[in-house]
């Protein structure tokens, strides 16, 4: 299970982010995801922490605390969502094709 911790400044790096966690507690891997068109980071990051207990005190005492100007946001992660490989819109089932023309029309 990991953290997620939101609300971050884009100034933030995962050494930063480390830094703090391992005040309580030993941190596994730290993930900062970053825009792919700029190379800054999005805005929230994942933390693995080394135990459950660890990452409880964590969540305890980061949610809502001030860092880099911020208010963080800081809860465990939730599985991240199958999006079955689609694009939009979701199943749509067989609703038949669109228009199109017939030359059996009359109009």
């Amino acid at each position: 299970m990991s953290i997620y911790v939101g609300n971050l400044s884009y100034e933030v790096t995962q050494e930063d982010l480390s830094s703090v966690f391992a005040e309580h507690g030993t941190v596994k891997r730290v993930q900062l995801p970053t825009d792919r068109e700029t190379g800054r980071p999005r805005g929230f990051a994942f933390v693995e922490m080394g135990t459950e207990a660890e990452e409880t005190a964590a969540i305890d005492a980061l949610d809502g605390a001030e860092w880099m100007g911020r208010d963080l946001k800081v809860n465990k992660a939730k599985p991240k969502e199958d999006r079955g490989g689609s694009f939009g819109g979701g199943n749509r089932g067989n609703s038949g094709g669109g228009g199109g023309y017939n030359r059996n029309s009359r109009y």
